[in-house]
């Protein structure tokens, strides 16, 4: 299989326990099974891609049912795009589970961080706050002085300062893959993923060498 990647969602953390007895904290991802809904070629795309869908739904709008008719019809709540060396490796129609992962393998997992609404500088960006002696009740939590003096007299752009946090898109690079169960279309990997239970991942295999 050349597909570079495929889509899940998260099931939650948990630990694994290794033969020899030593454990790793895991995140636990149901990982497919997704269907091959459109194939991007060079000649008619400018570029080589496969589209799948995961999460069948019942219903859809018209455009998307006319979509995925070549497909088979079934509609899916997520569509997204892979990266694939050979487009002639999969067909419409076909499935794609975690089979495409071993254990061992490297994996970038990308998804939506947990959105933590508008929060300081404290728990935003770890700031220290200020003292707590000399008579400053209050400021334990500010952020102290954002100024830089008479030049260039304005706030710089990029200072870290309180404002939303969270419900951004990040990717986690290179992390190991513990488990692969296609049967159960689970995968397990270590460390940590962004995003809570039940949201959208997108587990693409790494490039990178180390």
């Amino acid at each position: 299989m050349t597909l570079q990647g495929m889509l899940g969602k998260i099931i939650g953390g948990t630990q694994y326990f290794h033969e020899d007895g030593s454990s790793d904290e895991v995140t636990a991802i149901q990982a497919g099974p997704c269907t091959v809904t459109d194939i991007k070629t060079l000649d008619r795309d400018g570029y080589v891609g496969i589209q799948l869908g995961f999460e069948p739904i019942k219903k859809s709008n018209f455009p998307l049912k006319g979509h995925l008719k070549k497909s088979g019809g079934q509609s899916f709540r997520y569509l997204r795009e892979v990266g694939c060396d050979d487009e002639g490796a999969v067909s419409l129609g076909d499935q794609v589970n975690v089979g495409i992962f071993e254990v061992g393998d490297k994996v970038d997992v990308t998804g939506t961080s947990k959105g933590r609404g508008f929060q300081g500088g404290v728990k935003r960006y770890n700031f220290r706050g200020g003292p707590k002696t000399h008579g400053q009740s209050d400021r334990h939590r500010a952020p102290g002085s954002i100024g830089a003096g008479s030049t260039p007299g304005r706030v710089i752009k990029g200072m870290r300062m309180a404002g939303r946090m969270g419900g951004d898109r990040v990717t986690v690079k290179n992390l190991e893959v513990v488990v692969s169960d296609p049967d159960r279309n689970l995968i397990f990997v270590k460390g940590s993923v962004p995003g809570s239970k039940e949201s959208l991942l997108l587990i693409k295999k790494s490039n990178r060498k180390r």
